[in-house]
């Protein structure tokens, strides 16, 4: 980074905007190093920290524009810091006018940053690296107050786009969402011209409250007729931060003379659409691990093709994925996911397993737990991977409709109806599929399922819900 085209880097943003998990992704990049907030009133850089390069806080509040300069002078790789609304108004100037200086603005929607700001504040924890410690609260909407954080926000903000467009300067905007875009960090890293990637293993901070602003509230009602007043958007808004993903091009099936294309949602079910497929095509073959000119080149040469994917109750989804890969021990790619959630979760599986003593009593127990456990790693909080076999379908389905929109979604409970509908679509006549999708458990669904089961899974997947109408299994089966 001899070369590089700023001296260091800010960012330009307020509290509970995600900024300690973005000076953390910026921090684990080669080549570049972050301290903190340089200009917080209360520390310098970082909690408890009272002086630094052989400055005390009396002698940076007297020249702001001298730690900056000991900062770069210091510094062997791109320095930066965190500069918020209410830190030293001379600081921010400083900053605006630098054309060396790389302005990095960071926004989250306020009402997600006001309601998560509460809630620091009654709770103490301003930042998570594991929902094991994660601290819960409700707070209570002042719509004064939240007026007051809007106008701080917003003359912000105001000032910085005027001081940008006066000087003809541009910034990198990235939102809160956009944090768990590894794309998008990954343009970050080259805006500022590091030498690669984060360092996964140097990012530890996670999501601190991914549940709809409403649930964090005790008196939503009045803040959903205070943001109606003022034109903002509601309160029961759910973010998503799951990892983004590819469509699975990959695994999409096409039959070699039948015009069908299956895009499958992944799971851990035993998927009866392959063999159906192969079934119903006359030359009894199914393409898949295509690339997309494969795809291209099938669907000019097979002219009235239709497209589709079956979509599956969250409940008996995640209890596919349980039975099949966390309850055994014998699944190797997922031993060590299995060992995380007993030791750091807590979850409740069994040490043994086939076991005599396991019941059904602690089967429910453990499949509640694992479903807790997937609460907050789907909702940004834990540092395990979101596995295909259990990430929500909206998500997934997401996935595959950035690269082709499937032309009808089929309810699983309704494949054997559905299926010899779309072969008929397309001149083929099929029988109704015959098949079996569950996975070995050693005890049903059915005797598992409980009310407080379902509860946890949609707690665990509310957008699958909302987003696809999905009501509580037993009664939906």
């Amino acid at each position: 980074m001899a070369d590089r085209k700023f001296d260091y880097f800010v960012v330009l943003a307020g509290m509970r905007t995600g900024s300690n998990l973005l000076e953390e992704q910026l921090a684990a990049m080669p080549g570049i190093e972050a301290h903190g907030e340089l200009f917080n009133p209360h520390f310098f850089g970082k909690p408890e920290v009272k002086t630094k390069w052989g400055l005390s806080m009396k002698q940076r509040d007297g020249d702001p524009a001298r730690v900056i300069d000991l900062m770069k002078r210091a510094a062997e790789v791109l320095p930066g810091f965190r500069l918020f609304y209410d830190h030293d108004s001379r600081a921010i100037d400083h900053v605006l006018a630098d054309r060396r200086a790389a302005k990095i603005i960071l926004t989250r929607r306020p009402i997600d940053s006001y309601v998560s700001l509460k809630i620091a504040r009654k709770t103490g924890q301003w930042w998570l690296g594991d929902m094991t410690s994660a601290r819960a609260a409700r707070v209570s909407f002042v719509a004064e107050e939240y007026a007051d954080f809007l106008n701080d926000l917003a003359d912000f903000q105001s000032k910085i786009r005027h001081a940008l467009q006066a000087s003809g300067q541009t910034a990198f905007h990235i939102s809160y969402d956009d944090l768990s875009d590894e794309d998008v960090i990954a343009g970050l890293g080259v805006y500022l011209g590091s030498d690669g990637p984060p360092d996964p293993e140097k990012v530890r901070a996670k999501v601190q409250n991914p549940t709809p602003v409403e649930t964090r509230l005790t008196n939503p009602s009045v803040a959903e007729e205070a943001l109606n007043r003022l034109s903002t958007p509601d309160i029961g808004r759910m973010a998503s931060y799951e990892p983004d993903r590819g469509p699975g091009l990959k695994f999409f099936r096409v039959g070699r003379t039948v015009p069908l294309i299956y895009m499958p949602i992944r799971g851990a079910w035993i998927d009866p659409v392959p063999d159906w497929l192969t079934a119903i095509d006359p030359d009894g073959e199914v393409e898949t691990g295509m690339t997309q000119r494969d795809l291209r080149r099938w669907k000019r040469s097979h002219p009235g093709h239709r497209s589709f994917t079956v979509l599956r109750h969250p409940m008996p989804r995640v209890y596919d994925a349980f039975c099949r890969f966390i309850l055994p021990l014998n699944v190797e790619s997922y031993a060590e996911i299995r060992e995380v959630l007993i030791r750091q979760y807590g979850v409740p599986l069994p040490v043994v397993f086939p076991d005599d003593t396991y019941d059904l009593e602690r089967h429910r127990i453990a499949f509640e737990g694992f479903l807790k456990f997937l609460a907050g790693n789907l909702g940004g909080q834990t540092s395990v991977r979101v596995d295909n076999t259990w990430a929500s379908q909206n998500a997934l389905m997401h996935a595959i409709g950035q690269f082709v929109v499937p032309d009808k979604v089929i309810r699983a409970d309704a494949l054997a109806e559905e299926l010899p509908k779309i072969a008929r679509e397309v001149g083929y006549d099929a029988p109704a599929p015959n098949f079996e999708t569950g996975v070995e458990a050693p005890f049903s669904l059915e005797e598992t399922y409980t009310d407080k089961l379902e509860q946890a899974c949609e707690q665990a997947y509310p957008r699958d819900y909302l987003m696809f109408g999905f009501s509580a299994w037993r009664s939906a089966g």
